[in-house]
């Protein structure tokens, strides 16, 4: 696959880029490197909140080539699995559970100057 989740440092530097966006975006950080408790399931890299209340997890993602796929489709159906069960876990501190969605935040090379943000990357469906 030609995206990837950077190594730790660049990793890091991207959550921080991406981070900055989205707050210029009016967009609230709620969690960052969330780790549910239990086995299966993803770290969320960001969970951000609009203005709306809508939560929002975002997978950030460092393109490294360009050959091969977006950043959408960089998140395979068990990646998109296991951060579904991770926001799950994660929703559960709400007493009503508010409005969610999934992003994603991606940069074409390791200067992340343009990110790229695809709002509602991918869906939970019922059986998801």
């Amino acid at each position: 696959m030609f995206w990837h989740r950077a190594a730790k440092g660049s990793g890091a530097c991207a959550e921080d880029a991406a981070l900055r966006y989205l707050k210029k975006q009016n967009m609230s950080l709620l969690a960052r490197n969330f780790q549910p408790a239990g086995r299966g399931m993803a770290d969320l890299d960001l969970v951000m909140q609009e203005r709306d209340g809508t939560v929002v997890f975002v997978e950030v993602r460092l393109r490294t080539h360009t050959g091969f796929g977006g950043a959408g489709e960089s998140i395979s159906a068990q990646k998109q699995r296991r951060l579904i069960q991770a926001a799950r876990y994660f929703l559960m501190r709400y007493r009503t559970v508010p409005a969610a969605r999934f992003d994603v935040v991606a940069f074409e090379d390791e200067a992340l100057a343009q990110p790229l943000w695809l709002r509602s990357a991918f869906e939970v469906r019922d059986n998801g």
